[in-house]
């Protein structure tokens, strides 16, 4: 049974806020802007960011860290604008997903490609892997990432049945970001560019007949009300990352410094945590199953849950081999194709060319 991880992410809050006592000398305010999560009610954003990068912050720092937090949808940004708003000194601090931010910076994009991870641990070895690889990229730019993090398993949901990959041929699949475009491509898919607000009502009207998101993310938006049916097959991971603005982070005294890297690591820690309580959640709240239903709202319609089987893996492997990783290395230059041989390749067991 899934444990209750409301109340064990709030013990882990107050048993963080009383271990993490970094010391910082008293001093002037530090007055600190963070712009983070798509939206307010986001898990990602109320069980973590809250408590711990806005609250924990100023109870760690005796109240000189006031951080003033706020989500995208409150800035009126699609979010494809955290690097340059955080370069610029708008905000100290932004989060966006890697695919989003990856226009700024295309390495980015190598390290949730679809079909590398099938499964979080993976995930997170990777993007752990990646993060010093991408911040001598993102250090031009003037920032620098505190942390990687996922969002749920980014999953299909479908408004019709489907027993398999194979059964997808020919459907109009939602997407986002270049490789889950060449994944369903591959697969014999239609994919459709449709921002996810719209979503909704593209499946309730038939213009799309499938959509992929986040497990949680769709059961948010209500999706159970316009498809039937969520495949459990992990694409990818929708993995972010915590950028901070270089110029004011080492202008900052050694202790804050101290204080704000150990912070990121505790929100990293409970981001991933929370990354796999709330995948397996988010399909028990879509599929109706209560007792494992506890992070997001149970569907009041509830979907069938499509086993991916071990034909379904093998094939989300081989298209990542064959079309995902060239055609990523094709976009983002063979310098790609090398940091992704030298980092990667050793962990996901895929290498690039062979």
């Amino acid at each position: 049974m899934l444990r209750p991880l409301i109340a064990l992410l709030a013990a882990l809050g107050m048993a963080g806020t009383a271990a993490a006592q970094t010391a910082i000398p008293p001093g002037p305010r530090i007055a600190i802007t963070a712009v983070t999560q798509p939206l307010p009610t986001q898990p990602q954003y109320t069980l973590v960011d809250q408590p711990l990068l806005r609250d924990g912050l100023r109870a760690r720092s005796g109240g000189r860290i006031e951080v003033t937090l706020a989500t995208h949808a409150e800035r009126n940004l699609s979010g494809a604008e955290i690097i340059r708003l955080v370069r610029a000194g708008q905000a100290e601090i932004g989060a966006g997903t890697l695919t989003t931010l990856s226009g700024d910076v295309p390495i980015l994009d190598g390290v949730d490609l679809a079909g590398l991870a099938p499964d979080i641990a993976l995930a997170r070895r990777i993007a752990d892997a990646m993060t010093p690889v991408a911040n001598r990229d993102l250090e031009r730019f003037g920032v620098r990432i505190m942390a990687m993090y996922p969002f749920p398993a980014q999953v299909l949901f479908c408004r019709a049945p489907f027993a398999s990959l194979a059964d997808l041929r020919g459907r109009r699949i939602r997407t986002f970001g270049n490789s889950l475009v060449d994944f369903y491509t591959a697969l014999g898919a239609q994919p459709v560019s449709i921002g996810f607000p719209e979503v909704y009502s593209a499946l309730e009207r038939g213009v799309v007949d499938c959509a992929i998101t986040g497990s949680g993310s769709g059961a948010a938006a209500r999706w159970p009300e316009v498809s039937t049916h969520i495949s459990d097959l992990a694409v990818s991971w929708a993995v972010a990352a915590y950028v901070v603005n270089l110029a004011w982070y080492n202008r900052q005294e050694p202790a804050v410094r101290a204080l704000l890297d150990e912070t990121f690591r505790e929100i990293a820690d409970r981001q991933w945590a929370l990354g796999a309580e709330a995948t397996r959640d988010g399909i028990d709240c879509n599929i109706g199953n209560r007792a494992g239903c506890r992070i997001h709202s149970l569907a009041a319609r509830p979907m069938t849950e499509v086993k991916a089987s071990e034909a379904d893996r093998a094939e989300m492997r081989r298209i990542f081999e064959q079309v995902v990783l060239p055609g990523f290395v094709r976009r983002c230059g063979a310098r790609c194709g090398e940091l992704y041989n030298q980092v990667i390749a050793p962990i996901s067991g895929v290498r690039f060319g062979g």
